[in-house]
């Protein structure tokens, strides 16, 4: 069993930060759709980001709990996921400007999925590296 001092985030509270936050991103898609004022446009493309600063903010406190281990497994997973997006954006912004993209596949709603796919692969490959 791992002690408090180790144990990294709460994961129940990580949980129920993810779900206020698809829920909130999911109703701010909905309310984009029907609100034409842009000021309350505005809020509700705002809307979801607190509910994600927190979920991050939970994580970077679960990190510092974490023994040293884990914290250089996280730190190799960001960073991978960091340079695969540089790797994603350059290559998004060159074939943007050679040919023209369709915003219906390829704008930033689009795209921001592909980062946590990058840091979970990066877990993975760290978590591999160091078995």
């Amino acid at each position: 069993m791992q002690t408090p001092a180790h144990s990294g985030p709460s994961w129940s509270l990580l949980v129920v930060l993810s779900l206020l936050f698809l829920l909130s991103y999911g109703a701010a898609r909905a309310l984009l759709e029907l609100v034409a004022a842009p000021p309350l446009r505005v809020a509700s493309a705002l809307l979801p980001i607190p509910f994600f600063a927190l979920w991050l903010l939970t994580i970077i406190r679960g990190i510092r709990e974490l023994d040293e281990l884990e914290r250089r497994i996280q730190l190799e997973a960001v960073a991978f996921a960091f340079l695969l997006t540089l790797i994603l954006l350059l290559t998004l912004s060159l074939l943007e400007i050679a040919v023209t993209l369709p915003p219906e596949d390829l704008s930033y709603r689009h795209v921001w999925p592909f980062l946590p796919i990058f840091y979970f692969l990066g877990v993975t490959i760290a978590r591999r590296r160091y078995q």
